[in-house]
Order: structure tokens, then sequence, then C-alpha cells
């Protein structure tokens, strides 16, 4: 079991920077794959990057490509997701999400089974 606790998120105006931090509880952090989902109101929730283990492989959505960045650290049992340039449809709530390792880094939501509880980022114009 995984306990997830999201914080860091915020109002800054576009072309900004907000930096998420994820806290896990599970004594065995170190073995999961994790990622940052996001949901805007009336949207559904999407994947935004993922990470695993080791932190040698990481994805992201085509959208936040040279803008987000993902990285943990297994010693904390913390994710992070440093998000820079950040534009208003970057508006939404925020989650970090943890599954037991695969092949590859799984964007689809229903593959992660402990979440957090969110934090909401908004992006002024």
């Amino acid at each position: 079991q995984v306990q997830l606790v999201e914080s860091g998120g915020g109002l800054v105006q576009a072309g900004g920077s907000l930096r998420l931090s994820c806290a896990a509880s599970a004594r065995t952090f170190s073995r999961y794959t994790l990622a940052w989902f996001r949901q805007a109101p009336g949207k559904e929730r999407e994947f935004v990057a993922g990470i695993n283990w080791s932190s040698d492989r990481t994805y992201y959505a085509e959208s936040m490509k040279g803008r987000f960045t993902i990285s943990r650290d297994n010693a904390k049992s913390t994710v992070f997701l440093q998000m820079n340039f950040l534009k208003p449809e970057d508006t939404a709530d925020y989650y970090c999400a943890a599954t037991v390792p695969v092949n590859g880094i799984v964007t689809s939501a229903t593959a992660y089974p402990f979440w957090g509880q969110g934090t909401q980022v908004t992006v002024s114009s």
C-alpha cells in the first residue's frame, strides 16, 4: 500500500514556474513507477509525465516536453514535477500516482492503483 501526498500547487502567472512534490509513505517506494496526471475542470484526467524506479527512464506527454521535468529522490520517498514556462492551459488539479513496475512507463490512469489527493495549479494570463 502506498499513500501519496502532493504539495507545491498555487497561483502563478503565465511564463512562470512551479515545483510540485509528492511524498510517499511506502517503505518500498523505490520499487514503484511514479507518474503525474492532471485534470482540468470538465476534462478527463490526462497523463503528464512518468518515471521508473531507477530514474533512468522518463516519459512525457507531448505538450509538456521541454517545459516539465519529472524526478525522484528514493532516499526521501519523494517525486517532483518541475514546471516551467507555464501556460493558462496548464491550469488543473495535479495528481501523483504509483504503480508496480511494468515494461515501459504506462500512460493510462487505470494502470495506477495508488493516488494522491491532488494539488491545484492555476496559471493566470
